[in-house]
């Protein structure tokens, strides 16, 4: 699998892969978030994701995938900070804020500094048409952002300081898509990468929560552990996914087709949490979706 991958790099096919491993990335990432705003304090949600999915790691790096070569200890340690600035952000963000609202303000900051640092790093240029895609799928998250805080109760109180940390976060969505594009191209296993960024990364957040922990109703444990279970599959497809598009094709490319996140999100919001959607947000959604098009097939 590893080597079909690689050949795929800079390939038409691999365009197309990639745009599908970004897009089911979106998905997941939506479930993902939805899974850590459900109705468990987020700390503890994420430290029992992340915790499931460094146990679920492990037999991957001791038995399936190559030992990483010495160049990428520093690279897995830079990681392991820039997520660790993610995730404690992320928690404050979802403590503060209804998840319709700050979902899609992390999720469009990220993008747009991206397709930046892209191309910085890697070289990558926008065309006309992709900027112009840019601009119509981040009118449409901020505009659904916008519409949602005028129109949700929830944490009105709080929803100040909840949009200010989801800015923060997602510049450190932009940090991590960009760093850990330069980290999984690093190595020649792309999986390699995964395996030991998923086992790396996976004590952060049980260690910060103990406390929280042991505050815990005993009757909230096991559906919370089960949750993790969950939340680290879809995390270990989800991360993957879009780690693999920015291995075969373009970094910023994939980053904006994740942000068709938000579109899921919203309609997880509406389904799963009862939030209601409405034709405002449906047309906003619609825009999302609309600019994410114009980006792919503005730059074939």
């Amino acid at each position: 699998m590893s080597h079909y991958l690689v050949s795929l790099e800079g390939t038409e096919l691999g365009g197309t892969v990639a745009m599908g491993l970004a897009l089911l990335a979106a998905l997941l990432h939506a479930l993902f978030g939805a899974l850590q705003k459900g109705r468990h304090d987020p700390w503890i949600s994420r430290a029992a994701i992340d915790g499931c999915y460094g146990v679920i790691a492990l037999p991957f790096v001791v038995f399936v995938v190559p030992f990483p070569e010495p160049h990428m200890w520093p690279i897995f340690a830079g990681a392991f900070f820039i997520h660790a600035g993610y995730k404690i952000a992320q928690a404050m963000t979802y403590t503060r804020g209804a998840y319709t609202v700050v979902y899609p303000v992390v999720r469009g900051t990220g993008p747009f500094f991206a397709v930046i640092a892209a191309g910085f790093i890697f070289g990558e240029r926008f065309s006309l048409g992709q900027w112009m895609g840019v601009a119509v799928l981040l009118s449409g998250i901020y505009g659904l952002a916008i519409y949602n805080l005028r129109t949700i109760t929830l944490n009105r109180d709080t929803m100040v300081p909840a949009l200010a940390m989801a800015v923060l976060t997602g510049g450190f969505v932009a940090a991590y898509t960009t760093y850990d594009a330069y980290g999984i191209r690093a190595t020649a296993d792309p999986f390699t990468f995964l395996a030991w960024f998923f086992l790396i990364d996976a004590w952060l957040m049980p260690v910060l929560t103990v406390r929280r922990w042991t505050q815990l109703p005993k009757a909230e444990v096991r559906p919370l552990l089960m949750r993790g279970v969950l939340g680290a599959v879809v995390a270990f497809f989800s991360f993957g996914a879009v780690m693999l598009a920015t291995r075969i094709d373009k970094v910023g490319e994939a980053a904006v087709l994740r942000e068709t996140s938000t579109v899921f999100a919203a309609l997880i919001g509406w389904l799963v949490l009862g939030e209601k959607v409405g034709w405002w947000r449906g047309a906003l959604m619609a825009l999302i979706a609309l600019g994410a098009v114009i980006v792919e097939f503005a730059g074939r």
